[in-house]
C-alpha cells in the first residue's frame, strides 16, 4: 500500500495536467493541453528539460496554437497523455500531428522502459522527405499508447522561418477518414490556379495584352509559393532537396511580387492616373528581385523575413493603387480592387498568421488560397469588363476617326480640285510661249545655218515637242479628273489613223534601231464611228511607253475585230512590246498617277509616269477596257478593247495600210 501511495503521489504531477482521452475520441487538438519552454540559446538538451527539476520552467499554453513567428529560439513542448481505455482493450494506433509543413527541424523524444527519454523521431523541411516516419505533408508520428497508461512526450523544434506548432492528436481511422476532405480543398484550390492559368491563357492568345501575361506568370509564381509552404512541392516535386524547399518559399514570394506588381501597372495604367504609385510599383518590383536573389544566395530566415516584409508592402500598394484608379474614374478599377480585396484580404490574413497576430487554425493557413479562388470569379467579371470597355473605346475611337478621315476626304478633295485647277490654268498658260518657241524654231530651218548650228536647231525642237507633249498630257489629265472631257463620236479612217500614229513614233523607233510593226486584217472595215482623237491619244501612250522601255526588238500594234452587228463591232487594240517587263501588279498601283514601276525610272527614261493613267481613263471614257500582261525581262503586252460603229460608206482599204512595215 505504501508502494502504491509513492507511485500514485508521483504521478499527481503528470495527471494533473495530463489530457485523457480513450477509444472514442477521434480528434483532439493539444494547443492548450501542452506546456512550453523556450530555449532561447538552444542549449538545453532532452536529459534536462525532462528532469523533474526542469518542470516549473514550463509555461502551460492557453492558444490553441503556438505561434511564435520569426523567433531564433528553440522551443520545447511537453505533452501530457492519458489513455483511458478498460484494461481488457485492445491497443489502439494513435497519431500525433503538428500541422505545419514549413518547420526546420522537428524532434521526438518519448520514454522508454526505463523512463530515460530518446530521441524518437527527427525530421523537419530542412531534411530529405525520407526522414518523415509517415510519408504526408504535414509531419505524423506513431504513438505507441497502451490502454490506461499516462506518457508524457517531449517535442523539440526550432526553424528559421516561422515557428508554429498547431498540434493535434488522431485515432488512426479518424485521420484517413480525414484525408479526402483536406484533399478535396487542396484539390480544389490547386484546380482553381490552374484553370485561371489557362483562362488568362487563352485570353491573353485572344487579345495579346501584355497585362494577362503579366498576370499569368504572376499566379503561376503565387501557386508554385502555395506548392512550396504547403509542403506540396517536398512531396512530390523536390522530395530530396531540403535547401530548395527552403528557398523555394522566398524565391517564388519575390517573384509573385515581382508580376503582380508589373500586372498592376499595366491593367490599371497606372503610368497615366498616377507616377507616384507607378514609381512605387516599380521599387516594389525591384525588391521583388532582391528577394529573388538573396533566397539563392543568403540564410534562408533572412531571406524569408524580407519576403515577408515584401508580401505586405505589396497587398497595401496593390489595395491603394486599386482604389486610388476608382477613384480617378477608371471603369476596370471597380472590380479589379474588388477581386483584389478578396485576394490579398486572404494573403493579408496568413500574412499575420506567419508573424503569429492571428491563430494557426484550418481558415488563416489555407486564407490566400481560398482568396485566390474567390478572386477567380470575380476577376474573371474585371476581364470582361475590361474587354467591353475596350470595345466601347474602340468603337468610340473608330467614330471619332470616321469623323476625322471625313473632314480630312474634303479637304483632300478641294486640295486636289484646287491643284487641278491650278496645273490646268499653267497648261494652258504654257502652251502659247510654247507654240510661239516651236514656230519661231521651225522658221529657223528657212534660214541658211551651218551644220552645227543646224543640229542645235533640230535639238531645240526635239526637247520644245517633248516640252509640249508633256504639257498637253498635264492639260489632259487635269481635263479627265475635273470631268470636263467627253467622247465626241465622229466618221474616222482606222487605218489612216493607225499610219499617222505609226508615223509620229517612227523616228523614235528608228533613232533606237527598233521595229515598229501595225497588223490590221484587211476584211476589218476601215470607216468606222467613233471618237478618233481620244482613241489615237490612248493609243499613242501604249506604244510611246513601248518603245521608250524596249531597248531591243520593238513594237507592235495588232488591230483585231468581231462584228456585232451589221451597223457595229468590237475593237481589240493590242501593243506588245519586247522591253523591260514588269512583276504582276495591282491595277489601282499599276494605272496610278504619276506612279513608277521603279523610282529610278524617271531619271533613267524620263516621262512623268502619267500616261497609262491617261490611257487607262481615256479608254474608260469611251466605254473601253484596257487590261494588261507582262513579264520581267521578256516585255509587255497591254490590251485595249471597246465597241464602235460602222459608218455607212466604205472605202476599200489601201495596201500599204494593211501591212506590216519594219525599222
Amino acid at each position: 500500500m505504501r508502494y502504491l501511495l509513492i507511485v500514485l503521489l508521483g504521478l499527481l504531477p503528470v495527471l494533473a495536467t495530463a489530457v485523457e482521452f480513450d477509444d472514442a475520441t477521434r480528434y483532439l487538438p493539444l494547443g492548450k493541453a501542452m506546456q512550453v519552454y523556450e530555449d532561447r540559446d538552444g542549449s538545453a538538451s532532452i536529459a534536462q528539460v525532462s528532469a523533474p527539476t526542469f518542470a516549473s520552467r514550463f509555461r502551460t499554453h492557453h492558444e490553441d496554437v503556438l505561434n511564435a513567428g520569426y523567433s531564433t529560439s528553440v522551443f520545447w513542448l511537453k505533452l501530457d497523455l492519458h489513455y483511458l481505455a478498460s484494461a481488457n482493450a485492445s491497443p489502439r494506433p494513435w497519431l500525433l500531428e503538428l500541422a505545419y509543413p514549413p518547420l526546420d527541424h522537428l524532434e521526438l523524444y518519448l520514454p522508454g522502459s526505463d523512463g530515460v527519454y530518446r530521441l524518437a523521431q527527427r525530421t523537419g523541411d530542412a531534411l530529405p522527405y525520407d526522414s518523415r516516419q509517415i510519408r504526408q505533408n504535414n509531419y505524423l508520428f506513431e504513438l505507441p499508447l497502451r490502454p490506461g497508461q499516462a506518457t508524457t512526450a517531449y517535442l523539440r523544434l526550432h526553424s528559421q522561418g516561422s515557428v508554429q506548432a498547431p498540434l493535434a492528436l488522431w485515432s488512426a481511422e479518424a485521420y484517413l477518414e480525414e484525408q479526402p476532405t483536406r484533399l478535396y480543398v487542396l484539390g480544389m484550390i490547386y484546380g482553381v490556379l490552374l484553370v485561371m492559368l489557362v483562362y488568362n491563357l487563352f485570353i491573353f492568345i485572344s487579345v495579346r495584352d501584355v497585362s494577362y501575361l503579366y498576370y499569368i506568370l504572376y499566379i503561376a509564381s503565387f501557386g508554385l509559393y502555395q506548392v512550396s509552404v504547403n509542403g506540396a512541392g517536398v512531396a512530390y516535386f523536390w522530395p530530396d532537396s531540403p535547401w530548395w524547399a527552403n528557398a523555394a518559399t522566398p524565391l517564388f514570394i519575390g517573384a509573385a511580387g515581382l508580376f503582380g506588381c508589373q500586372f498592376a501597372r499595366h491593367f490599371l495604367r497606372l503610368g497615366k492616373i498616377s507616377r507616384g504609385l507607378d514609381r512605387l510599383l516599380q521599387l516594389l518590383m525591384l525588391g521583388g528581385v532582391l528577394v529573388m536573389v538573396l533566397s539563392v544566395s543568403m540564410p534562408y530566415g533572412i531571406a524569408l523575413r524580407m519576403a515577408t516584409v515584401l508580401a505586405l508592402l505589396f497587398t497595401v500598394s496593390i489595395f491603394t493603387a486599386g482604389l486610388y484608379a476608382w477613384i480617378r474614374g477608371l471603369r476596370v478599377a471597380r472590380w479589379f480592387i474588388i477581386a483584389w480585396t478578396a485576394f490579398l484580404l486572404g494573403g493579408l490574413v496568413n500574412t499575420l498568421m506567419v508573424l503569429g497576430y492571428l491563430p494557426n487554425v484550418f481558415i488563416t493557413m489555407y486564407a490566400s488560397q481560398l482568396g485566390s479562388a474567390l478572386e477567380v470569379a470575380l476577376l474573371s467579371l474585371a476581364l470582361a469588363d475590361r474587354i467591353n470597355s475596350m470595345r466601347e473605346q474602340q468603337a468610340q475611337t473608330l467614330r471619332e476617326t470616321g469623323r476625322t478621315l471625313e473632314q480630312l476626304n474634303q479637304q483632300l478633295a478641294r486640295s486636289n480640285l484646287l491643284k487641278d485647277e491650278f496645273l490646268a490654268t499653267v497648261t494652258h498658260e504654257l502652251r502659247t510661249p510654247m507654240n510661239g518657241v516651236i514656230g519661231s524654231l521651225e522658221l529657223m530651218q528657212t534660214l541658211p545655218m551651218s551644220a552645227e548650228m543646224a543640229q542645235y536647231q533640230r535639238t531645240a525642237v526635239g526637247s520644245a515637242q517633248d516640252m509640249m507633249g508633256m504639257v498637253d498630257d498635264i492639260l489632259t489629265l487635269t481635263e479627265l479628273q475635273a470631268g470636263r472631257l467627253r467622247a465626241q463620236p465622229a466618221p474616222f479612217s482606222l487605218r489612216r489613223m493607225l499610219q499617222e500614229l505609226r508615223a509620229g513614233h517612227a523616228g523614235t523607233a528608228l533613232g533606237k534601231g527598233l521595229y515598229l510593226s501595225l497588223d490590221i486584217p484587211a476584211e476589218l472595215p476601215d470607216e468606222l464611228l467613233g471618237d478618233a482623237q481620244k482613241l489615237a491619244r490612248c493609243l499613242c501612250c501604249l506604244v510611246d511607253n513601248g518603245l521608250k522601255f524596249t531597248h531591243q526588238g520593238g513594237v507592235m500594234v495588232q488591230v483585231r475585230g468581231r462584228r456585232l452587228g451589221p451597223d457595229s463591232l468590237t475593237l481589240t487594240f493590242t501593243v506588245s512590246d519586247s522591253g523591260i517587263g514588269f512583276d504582276d501588279l495591282d491595277q489601282a498601283i499599276l494605272y496610278q498617277r504619276f506612279f513608277q514601276v521603279d523610282g529610278s525610272m524617271t531619271r533613267r527614261y524620263g516621262g512623268l509616269g502619267i500616261g497609262l493613267s491617261i490611257c487607262r481613263q481615256m479608254g474608260e471614257l469611251l466605254d473601253g477596257r484596257l487590261s494588261h500582261e507582262s513579264t520581267r525581262g521578256l516585255g509587255s503586252r497591254f490590251e485595249l478593247t471597246l465597241n464602235v460603229a460602222i459608218a455607212q460608206i466604205q472605202m476599200p482599204p489601201g495596201r500599204a495600210a494593211s501591212g506590216a512595215i519594219r525599222f
